[in-house]
């Protein structure tokens, strides 16, 4: 596809709230990867939801409806739709695109609840939907080439480009083509960057989309949303607005955001004190509380010697059928966006059935796994490539090397759910231990105490090793009666430091 330098045409006036105002305005949720990893899940397909016209509006002010809180904006690019399009290609799908615009398609989080995933209540509401008045022709562009910024308050909040959505917008316009025809006017918001957040009376947001590097740099300008108090109470009739300490978080980004207390996070400290202790100590407290299912079995180490710790990222693989692995084992499947939507300390842990005869990870995803900053990989199954894989110096278990792909076996399914690996149940953000003995799986809330005794066991065993050494019998001492608690409790606090 070439792009024409239109230089009389390339921007034009657009009037979203008058004659302008489209038929229809169709919204995708997830697109940009920063916002994806904030969210902390990665689409396989688009997925969309619809907005009222009447929530059109241009620049100028948008109300916080009475008793909420969360008005949260969200910069975006707008497809302006130029020729009707029904069941058309990707390859010609831009071509029914008249140009882009800045949109803010905000929400307020207060009234999601009532919504179960329309966004009607929360993002439908007259001015929620402001569009620019200025159109760059989608003739003079290149769809990969636009810039997308936000501005609270005069401050660049969101700075992102479309190279590397994860959905195109000629897949955007394709996908939709197929079962809606996009009619003349219609807009498509293509999906926000990180960096969304809550405003409140007073602020003023700005959006803007240009193309920096086309000819003539063509921009849409700065479409202006300026928030007022609102006098209309939603709920007077129906749902009511409802917060939580979950809407919290996601309408301001992050807990730490939202004046909240942040969730529970593996710490340096916490990193250090497991690191301190083997699992086969740390096995043995999670016992003594009723977890004897918290090993990986089946699983041995590529790098005999190196630990692992960090939190479970999840990957469901199911047994392999023809229909099934046409359908999901392509493209963009589960297994890819697994890896890909890995972050630092994360330790990918896949459910393979203990089919240990096919690959479910080779080099190049590895080496994507490292490179995203990844703790390591747990798979109950095979590793391909496993030179390559050891080379790369990241900690990986399994049950051995196999040269198969997983088409063999495997059709990839799920990501970040709760899965069954080596016989252990594994939910994302679990803590994940590895020594030369095996691999463990330890619930967030136990980690403190399991391994405050885990520490506290292995300084008693030191204390007993070197009783042991110096010719004591082990009877009364392993484990320790009475006698020979009293002391080690005066003289075991020093012994062997």
């Amino acid at each position: 596809m070439t792009y024409e330098e239109v230089s009389s045409e390339t921007l034009s006036h657009y009037d979203p709230a008058g004659a302008d105002r489209p038929g229809k305005v169709i919204a995708l949720h997830l697109n940009y990867p920063s916002r994806i990893a904030q969210r902390g899940r990665t689409p396989a397909q688009p997925s969309y939801f619809l907005k009222p016209s009447t929530s059109v509006s241009g620049s100028g002010e948008i109300e916080r409806p009475v008793g909420t809180e969360l008005l949260a904006f969200e910069g975006e690019i707008a497809l302006v739709i130029g020729r009707a399009a029904r069941g058309v290609d990707r390859a010609s799908a831009w071509s029914h695109v008249r140009g882009v615009t800045a949109a803010n398609d905000f929400g307020v989080y207060d009234l999601r609840l009532a919504d179960k995933g329309s966004n009607l209540r929360s993002k439908g509401g007259d001015g929620f939907t402001p569009l620019g008045s200025v159109v760059i022709d989608a003739r003079s562009i290149d769809p990969a080439g636009l810039r997308i910024r936000t501005w609270v308050d005069g401050v660049v909040v969101q700075d992102d480009s479309t190279a590397t959505l994860v959905f195109p917008f000629d897949q955007l316009v394709a996908d939709l083509s197929q079962l809606i025809t996009l009619e003349p006017g219609d807009v498509i918001l293509t999906g926000t960057p990180a960096g969304s957040s809550v405003v409140g009376p007073g602020q003023t947001v700005e959006v803007e989309v240009d193309a920096p590097d086309a000819a003539g740099s063509p921009s849409t300008g700065r479409l202006i949303t300026r928030v007022v108090d609102g006098t209309s109470v939603p709920g007077a009739f129906g749902a009511a607005p409802v917060v939580d300490d979950q809407q919290r978080a996601e309408a301001w980004g992050s807990a730490e955001a939202a004046g909240l207390a942040p969730a529970w996070q593996l710490t340096d400290e916490r990193r250090a004190k497991l690191a301190s202790v083997a699992t086969a100590t740390l096995s043995s407290q999670l016992r003594k509380r009723g977890f004897d299912d918290t090993s990986i079995d089946g699983v041995r180490p590529i790098l005999p010697g190196v630990r692992l710790i960090g939190r479970a990222r999840t990957l469901r693989f199911i047994p392999a059928r023809p229909d099934l692995f046409a359908s999901h084992g392509g493209g963009f499947n589960a297994q890819k966006r697994a890896f890909d939507g890995l972050n630092s300390g994360d330790v990918l842990v896949i459910d393979a059935r203990g089919e240990a005869s096919t690959g479910t990870v080779g080099d190049i995803l590895a080496l994507r796994a490292k490179v995203r900053g990844a703790a390591g990989i747990v798979t109950d199954g095979g590793i391909r490539d496993i030179a390559a894989v050891t080379a790369l110096g990241l900690p990986a278990y399994s049950q051995g090397g196999h040269p198969a792909v997983l088409g063999r076996r495997h059709v990839p399914w799920d990501v970040d759910v709760t899965i069954a690996c080596g016989g252990a149940a594994v939910q994302p953000g679990d803590v994940i231990v590895g020594d030369d003995d095996g691999v463990l799986v330890i619930p967030p809330h136990l980690v403190d105490e399991v391994v405050e005794a885990a520490i506290a066991q292995e300084r008693e065993e030191e204390f007993i090793a070197a009783r042991v050494a110096e010719g004591e019998p082990v009877d009364g001492l392993y484990p320790m009666n009475a006698a020979w608690k009293a002391r080690y409790e005066t003289e075991g606090a020093t012994d062997g430091q």
